[in-house]
C-alpha cells in the first residue's frame, strides 16, 4: 500500500528543472533522477543517474526524446545505489536501450539479486513516510551482466570531468557525483534538503536540509563522515536526490550548520540502527 501511495504521489507530480545547461533534474515527488548532458553536444553523449521509480520510465523517456531527440539513448546508466526508489526503471530502461549500469562495488550484491537490503525501520519518526516505510520494497533487484562496477579511478563512465566518491551511511556503497570545474555534487542520499520522513515535508518540498533518509540509514557514523567529506568539497551547487537543489551561500551555511550539528539534525531519537551512548 505505501509503494502504491508513493507511486501515485510521483505520477500526479512529475515535473524537470534544468539547473545547469547539461543537468535536467527529473523530479518525482518522493525521490529525483538526473539527465547529464547538453542537448547541443549530439544525441549520444548523455547519460542517466539512477532511474526513478517503477512508473518513472515513461516520463524519463519522454524527457529524453523531448531534449534529445527520437531513438536517443545514454552511454550509461549510473546508479548511486540500489533503494527502491533508485532502480525502480532501471531494468526496463537498460533494457530498452541496451547499455551498462555502473555503481559501487559494494551494491553490486544488491542489484545483481544477491543480497536484500534490511526492512525500512519505521521508529526513526512519527513522520507518515517513515511509518509506512516498511511497506517499500527492500529485496534485491538482477540486473545481471548489465552490472558493471565503476572503475577504482573514481572516473564516470561517460562523464567527463566528473567523479564518484564513497559516501557510506545510507548504504555500504552509496556514491555522490562532484565535477570539479564548476564544484558541482549529485549528493544522491548523503543528505537532503527536505525532511524526507514527513509527507508534508516531502510534498511542499519546503527546504531543510538534513540528513540522509533516516528510515532506510543503516550506518550513522558512515553517514557523519560522509557528509563532512562532501563539505570539505566546498560544493557550490548541491542536487540531492530528495529536495530541492541549493547553491552559494545558503548552501554552504546550511551545510556547515549539518556538520555542525548531525547529531541533533539527522540522527534519529531511536531506531534499529542508531547508537545512543
Amino acid at each position: 500500500m505505501g509503494n502504491k501511495l508513493v507511486e501515485g504521489l510521483s505520477a500526479i507530480t512529475t515535473s524537470s528543472q534544468e539547473v545547469t545547461p547539461d543537468i535536467l533534474v527529473l523530479q518525482f515527488t518522493i525521490v529525483n533522477a538526473c539527465i547529464v548532458g547538453e542537448p547541443a553536444t549530439g544525441a549520444s553523449e548523455w547519460v542517466l543517474v539512477d532511474t526513478g521509480l517503477e512508473n518513472s520510465a515513461n516520463f524519463i523517456l519522454q524527457s529524453v526524446e523531448k531534449r534529445f531527440g527520437k531513438d536517443s539513448r545514454p552511454q550509461a546508466i549510473i546508479l548511486t545505489h540500489g533503494h527502491f526508489d533508485h532502480v525502480g526503471s532501471v531494468i526496463k530502461l537498460s533494457n530498452l536501450w541496451d547499455i551498462p549500469v555502473y555503481a559501487h562495488e559494494l551494491e553490486m550484491p544488491y542489484i545483481t539479486g544477491k543480497k536484500d537490503y534490511p526492512l525500512a525501520d519505521p521508529t526513526v519518526s512519527s513522520g507518515m513516510v517513515a511509518k509506512m516505510s516498511p511497506t517499500f520494497p527492500h529485496t534485491s533487484i538482477d540486473i545481471g551482466y548489465r552490472a558493471v562496477a565503476l572503475p577504482s579511478d573514481g572516473s564516470v563512465p561517460g562523464m567527463s570531468g566528473w567523479k564518484w566518491i564513497h559516501t557510506p551511511g545510507h548504504t555500504e556503497g552509496h556514491v555522490s557525483l562532484f565535477r570539479e570545474k564548476d564544484r558541482v555534487l549529485l549528493v544522491a542520499d548523503a543528505f537532503t534538503t527536505v525532511k524526507q520522513e514527513s509527507l508534508m515535508s516531502v510534498l511542499t518540498q519546503s527546504e531543510q536540509i538534513s540528513g540522509p533518509p533516516a528510515y532506510l540509514t543503516t550506518d550513522w557514523q558512515a553517514a557523519e563522515d560522509s557528509v563532512k567529506r562532501l563539505r570539505d568539497l566546498q560544493p557550490s551547487l548541491v542536487i540531492p536526490s530528495h529536495g530541492q537543489p541549493m547553491k552559494g551561500e545558503e548552501l554552504k551555511r546550511h551545510l556547515d550548520m549539518l556538520v555542525s550539528n548531525f547529531d541533533e539534525i539527522a540522527v534519529p531519537e531511536q531506531g534499529r540502527f542508531v547508537d545512543r551512548k
